[in-house]
């Protein structure tokens, strides 16, 4: 690879008419200060492969924006978590621009030296990942500073060759992200059958038409304190499903640890439905000699603490940590009925909880939450028999996604330093 650039990362941008400053400090935007609806705000929780993630943003109002103008984003900047995980980072699409980097970031406008898409490409090589932890200053919490970030060493090519092998990085990307929104749109198809027949109670009635709105017979129900079908009763997740814990091996045995058996903890919820595989695994040894078990496929595990409330069906079959709960579906009963219902569940306990901290899951939450159930299982069958192919085609394109990161992944460092060149 000829024309090789090889200079620290600051002097870089700076040369090419480019910037790295430091997000808005606490003093100058307040936790008063955000709003239900504005100027979206970039966090460090907002960063997720790469991407600002929309899910759980927050916003300012237009006023404070303007005010503090410096951090609005522009279409190719890179912002950076500044603390926590500091290889975390969002590269700004055209649909971005005008977002405000938040607090907690840092700000990297790449400049005419670079194509953004291959620099973001290039910090996330482990080797530069590596460098950035062993830089970030911090004895309890690891943090970035334009000083570390300025510092990082490009040993690259130039612009016309970055653009070349960010356009074959970027075509594995697109087809990662178009079947995330794919899934996205089959989980929500899936969410409305669900809730419509089992929320609303418009399930088919014996002439196939709706039953609530057909004037189906309703029958009020003191438990639930509201009115529920005819052949309904008021029964718990533990009708149709049963509830099992999780455990550790010990740390302080080796040869419990790095086997082939998956190990499912809280680290590995993500917001894909399907788990296909975990951060850590342990051996058949370490299953033996721990209060963990082998799980069945399409176990639905449900966080209790860390990052309670997550939902997810194993892929494979995995073990599982003490900070969840594992519901297995009895005889009968499909496992994405029983992964809606759970779903029902969290969102009673989080209405129940409203005003107070909602920070873990116990048993009796599960054992005693009653909600409204059919007596005859062949609304469950009949839901099943819809919307199994629908999660079917889910875990599929999870799957076809897993291959494309490892390719991408694969590829990433033999285009850095030239052992695959594109042309």
């Amino acid at each position: 690879m000829n024309n090789l650039l090889n200079e620290k990362l600051g002097s870089l941008v700076g040369a090419g008419g480019g910037k790295i400053h430091t997000g808005p400090f606490g003093s100058q935007l307040h936790a008063s200060d955000y709003v239900p609806e504005g100027i979206p705000c970039i966090m460090p929780a907002n960063m997720r492969n790469n991407r600002v993630d929309l899910s759980s943003i927050a916003f300012i109002t237009e006023e404070d924006a303007k005010r503090l103008s410096k951090y609005i984003v522009k279409k190719n900047d890179i912002v950076y978590s500044r603390r926590g995980d500091v290889t975390q980072k969002a590269l700004i699409r055209e649909k971005e621009a005008g977002y405000f980097c938040g607090t907690g970031c840092l700000l990297l406008r790449p400049g005419k030296n670079f194509d953004a898409r291959f620099l973001t490409y290039y910090l996330s090589t482990p080797k530069i990942q590596n460098w950035l932890i062993s830089q970030a200053v911090g004895a309890t919490m690891p943090n970035l500073n334009t000083g570390i970030l300025s510092s990082i060493p490009f040993h690259g090519p130039k612009k016309a060759e970055q653009e070349k092998i960010a356009d074959v990085l970027s075509a594995v990307d697109e087809k990662i992200e178009l079947n995330d929104r794919i899934n996205g749109e089959l989980e929500a198809m899936a969410k409305t059958l669900y809730d419509y027949w089992f929320v609303q109670f418009d399930f088919p009635d014996a002439k196939g038409k709706p039953y609530k709105t057909s004037g189906g017979k309703m029958v009020y129900n003191p438990t639930l304190k509201r009115s529920i079908p005819t052949g309904w009763e008021d029964g718990k997740v533990l009708t149709v499903a049963d509830l099992l814990g999780g455990g550790t091996p010990t740390k302080a045995k080796p040869e419990y640890w790095g086997g082939a058996i998956p190990f499912f903890t809280p680290s590995d919820s993500n917001r894909n439905i399907f788990s296909l595989e975990t951060e850590d695994y342990i051996t058949e040894e370490g299953l033996k000699n721990s209060s963990t078990r082998l799980f069945a496929k399409n176990t639905v595990f449900l966080t209790a603490r860390g990052s309670v409330g997550r939902l997810a069906l194993n892929a494979v079959p995995m073990a599982m940590n003490q900070s969840c709960y594992a519901l297995s579906a009895k005889d009968g009963i499909s496992h994405v009925f029983l992964f809606f219902l759970t779903k029902e569940l969290i969102h009673h306990l989080e209405v129940k909880a409203s005003g107070s901290v909602f920070n873990s899951i116990v048993s009796n939450d599960i054992e005693l939450t009653s909600l409204a159930l059919p007596k005859d299982r062949k609304v469950i069958a009949s839901f099943a028999a819809i919307a199994e192919p629908i999660f079917s085609k889910i875990e599929t394109l999870t799957n076809e996604n897993r291959q494309l990161s490892s390719l991408r992944d694969w590829l990433l460092p033999m285009l850095m330093n030239g052992q695959v060149t594109v042309t």
